[in-house]
């Protein structure tokens, strides 16, 4: 089983991720498991004051050093020692693919969701929190970012997924976006199914699938390719796509060794 524990002063908007799909299907199974722990929980007042104002003034509330430390710790007790910890933060770093397989193949995962103006700064160091981002704009709080960060790490995680070459096969896993996919019936508003995928030719259906995927790559994230050195069966297949939907001369394919 595979811990997940996420500090949030508004749980409700992280909870639907794990009752539904692939998630709540896993959480079912009892592959993953996710509990939820809250700053104010671990404060005496009346009113569970979580945040104060910030030192130097300007707008807004900033939460509390010590409910936030206390439901951190709390969090972690159970978790393994190695579990990595992040902090919901627009100054982190992108989530990638790449990143999410680090987390999977980790022992398991604490998420701390941030709310009103952010959270006190000292935080951060004293509890070894990783900044991390799902994306460069702002959102109200780290709530639903930590639904986004559970939903891909635990399509990674061993047995959640239907067929164990499905995450594999999908975008970004390969460092490529994912080819077309077409199911029944073969035509439909005047648009057919590719004859290449009716055929059976499996050598056919892999390098057509192949060439999709590079060419869309070509065409909406050539920054991927980029990063990418294409095999020689890649580049002459990227080259098929360009010369069939160019134009071709303003995005010239990488170079292969």
């Amino acid at each position: 089983m595979y811990p997940i524990r996420v500090v949030s002063l508004l749980p409700e908007l992280v909870e639907p991720v794990t009752r539904s799909g692939v998630v709540g299907r896993a959480c079912e199974r009892g592959l993953i498991d996710v509990r939820h722990v809250s700053p104010r929980d671990f404060v005496s007042d009346t009113h569970r004051t979580v945040d104060d104002r910030p030192y130097g003034g300007g707008a807004g509330m900033v939460l509390k050093y010590e409910p936030l430390r206390d439901a951190v710790r709390s969090a972690r007790d159970g978790l393994p020692s190695a579990s990595r910890a992040f902090l919901l933060s627009a100054q982190g770093r992108i989530l990638d693919q790449g990143l999410v397989e680090e987390i999977a193949a980790g022992q398991g995962l604490l998420l701390v969701a941030g709310r009103y103006e952010g959270v006190d700064e000292r935080i951060i160091e004293h509890e070894g929190l990783e900044e991390l981002s799902v994306g460069e704009y702002v959102l109200s709080g780290g709530e639903l970012a930590a639904a986004v960060v559970i939903d891909a790490v635990a399509r990674l995680l061993p047995g959640v997924l239907g067929h164990e070459d499905s995450a594999r096969q999908e975008s970004f896993t390969t460092g490529l976006l994912d080819y077309p996919q077409y199911t029944r019936p073969e035509r439909i508003d005047g648009l057919d199914v590719p004859k290449v995928l009716l055929e059976g030719h499996h050598e056919a259906i892999r390098r057509w699938r192949v060439k999709q995927a590079l060419g869309r790559t070509w065409q909406r994230r050539p920054s991927l390719l980029e990063a990418r050195t294409l095999t020689a069966e890649e580049r002459a297949l990227l080259e098929e796509f360009i010369a069939e939907h160019g134009p071709g001369t303003e995005r010239e394919p990488p170079v292969s060794d």
